[in-house]
């Protein structure tokens, strides 16, 4: 009998070793505040880096989108509905300071809808607040035709349309 159970217990390490060593992002989330996440989309086109608020407000996460191999960066905020329940995003690029109109807002953003959190088994849920652990994915439902639609995109700027889904790349410090 003693045979059997160490055999198990070693079939068992190694089956756990082996998920970490293939998904190793998922202990690594676990580890990581949303505020301090970052993320790269599939072809490593673009990162979007969570920063700590700071301050009270009613937005609960704020990031930047950055254009990988250009000098672009995007400002994105996230604000809760009023049941917490869901994650409402906006990326904005280039938005006038100061007195703005409805119409600055919609010429300068980029991007707006709802921000999913997904673990790697692909379970949705809403967008981690600040001091929580880190979303292993994110899901900006179109998010490449709306860059594509945008001020973002054109020479000098973004030329790649990034998938919709965002991966745990790391951890700021």
């Amino acid at each position: 009998m003693p045979a059997i159970s160490t055999t198990i217990r070693q079939t068992t390490l190694c089956g756990a070793l082996f998920v970490f060593a293939v998904n190793p992002l998922s202990a690594f989330a676990a580890e990581c505040a949303q505020e301090k996440a970052v993320y790269v989309d599939m072809d490593n086109a673009y990162e979007l880096r969570f920063e700590p608020m700071g301050s009270e407000s009613s937005v609960s996460n704020r990031f930047k989108l950055a254009v990988r191999n250009t000098a672009v960066v995007a400002e994105g905020v996230v604000m809760r509905t009023d049941d917490q329940l869901r994650a409402d995003g906006r990326i904005m690029f280039e938005c006038p300071e100061g007195d703005v109109t409805g119409a600055d807002l919609r010429a300068c953003t980029v991007w707006q809808g709802m921000v999913y959190a997904s673990d790697l088994k692909g379970h949705i849920r809403a967008l981690p607040a600040e001091g929580e652990s880190a979303a292993d994915r994110l899901f900006l439902p179109a998010l490449g035709p709306s860059i594509k639609k945008s001020s973002l995109w054109g020479k000098g700027k973004a030329t790649v349309a990034p998938w919709d889904v965002l991966s745990l790349k790391g951890c700021n410090q």
